[in-house]
């Protein structure tokens, strides 16, 4: 799996480490999920809002993933935990798609180990960003 600079915000990195602090005060210590997060925020590239390239998926992005081994396509936007609402598409940041597409861009592959092997996504569209939208506080 080869790891390619991934960019986020200033003020989305701020707000996630805040998170990451949250959880590991009320027990979340060795959790995944939060050391998943933690390691892509340490590579991440900060760049102003009005630098982030359009088609680069940041919190509150609505994009469009296409599960490589089977095809699948499904729309979802990348939410903080308390806003995650998986029948209405809202993915949390904590969960393993969450966190695997944070940062990266329309036509990436993603990759990541699951129990039955290794899970393969790409992103095939950036339906909202709200940089490209100048919603540079969400």
């Amino acid at each position: 799996m080869t790891e390619r600079k991934i960019y986020i915000t200033e003020f989305d990195k701020t707000r996630l480490e805040e998170l990451i602090v949250v959880v590991e005060e009320f027990g979340g210590h060795d959790r995944r999920d939060i050391e998943a997060l933690g390691k892509e925020l340490s590579r991440a590239e900060i760049v102003l809002p009005k630098d982030v390239p359009p088609d680069v998926v940041t919190m509150n992005s609505k994009v469009v993933l296409r599960d490589i081994d089977t095809s699948e396509e499904m729309t979802c936007v990348l939410v903080f935990p308390k806003d995650a609402n998986i029948n209405a598409g809202a993915i949390s940041i904590l969960a393993p798609i969450g966190t695997a597409i944070l940062g990266y861009a329309k036509g990436d592959v993603i990759e990541w180990p699951v129990p039955y092997g290794v899970r393969r996504i790409s992103i095939e569209e950036i339906l909202y960003q709200p940089e490209a939208s100048g919603d540079f506080h969400r």
